[in-house]
């Protein structure tokens, strides 16, 4: 709820995850990533309503689970989240390692954490000579790392990674989704990774979903979108053309409000092909894009 009203986030976010696959959600800022990822790990404010179902493969429907279900079987165990902003997530006055042994003792009972917890940093390539530091000793690389690392000590089959690589370097972008893919493919998790960086997305997912507005308007096999034939939808050319290496084409206009959206296609305000059709009927995700002119 918004100013005193209803706003509709999220809807028609329909997909699958296999073991050792990474899907992608890609859009721009305020698209509805990160709310997609906190409703399925029951973060949302009080105030939100949830409406459809997110089932693990035993069946356990995540939108319909309580909160003491949710804290004692879900968070940790078989969902896993690495948040944005990491250093924002670890308590300032805990080293790295106090951090990790404590999350081994809450998941797995073991009054020995110490070899778990040194697991754990290796598997996400955190230094040994830094688990006994402090979140303010920690470079933006390190802080994810360690939020990578407690994210991986329940071994939960399937892993949010929210914007993980936001705020690193070009080199440490490309080693942390290099580090994600194949831990991914090595572990049999399944990786859901939000993010805007399509350059971070390109080394990283096997399918790619494309969100505006709320919606997700294009699905597709990594290989497909980002080679040959391309995206179909062109919100999702658009985010393409506007890479370093086809000159920064920006997408004109601004994406709507989502309290306000336009009738018709949200995008058709900003789209080039729209016609009259797209301005007055909502296209539906139909053989992988939503859109009339696709």
């Amino acid at each position: 709820m918004a100013g005193g009203r209803y706003v509709e986030a999220v809807s028609d976010a329909e997909f699958r995850l296999g073991a050792g696959e990474c899907l992608v959600l890609v859009g721009e800022s305020g698209c509805g990533k990160s709310v997609l990822a906190s409703a399925l790990l029951g973060l949302l404010p009080g105030n939100a309503e949830t409406a459809g179902s997110a089932l693990l493969p035993d069946g356990l429907d995540l939108l319909a689970a309580d909160e003491d279900t949710l804290a004692r079987t879900v968070r940790g165990r078989r969902v896993a989240l690495v948040p944005q902003s990491p250093a924002a997530h670890l308590t300032p006055v805990r080293t790295v390692r106090s951090h990790l042994e404590e999350t081994v003792r809450e998941l797995t009972g073991s009054r020995t954490p110490r070899a778990a917890a040194e697991a754990a940093a290796a598997r996400a390539a955190f230094p040994a000579s830094h688990l006994d530091h402090h979140p303010h000793q920690l470079s933006g690389g390190l802080a994810q790392r360690a939020a990578t690392a407690l994210a991986l000590v329940g071994d939960a089959p399937l892993l949010l990674a929210d914007e993980p690589t936001t705020g690193l370097d070009r080199d440490l972008v490309e080693r942390t989704a290099d580090e994600l893919r194949a831990h991914t493919r090595d572990s049999g998790r399944a990786l859901l990774m939000i993010t805007h960086d399509l350059a971070a997305a390109r080394r990283i997912a096997d399918t790619v979903a494309v969100m505006y507005a709320g919606r997700i308007v294009e699905l597709a096999a990594a290989e497909a979108f980002f080679g040959e034939p391309g995206p179909r939808h062109p919100y999702a050319r658009g985010l393409l053309d506007a890479l370093p290496e086809r000159a920064f084409t920006p997408i004109p206009g601004a994406p709507p409000e989502l309290g306000d959206l336009p009738p018709g296609c949200a995008f058709a305000p900003r789209c080039a092909l729209a016609d009259a059709t797209c301005r007055t009927v909502r296209p539906p995700l139909t053989e992988g894009v939503a859109c009339h002119r696709a």
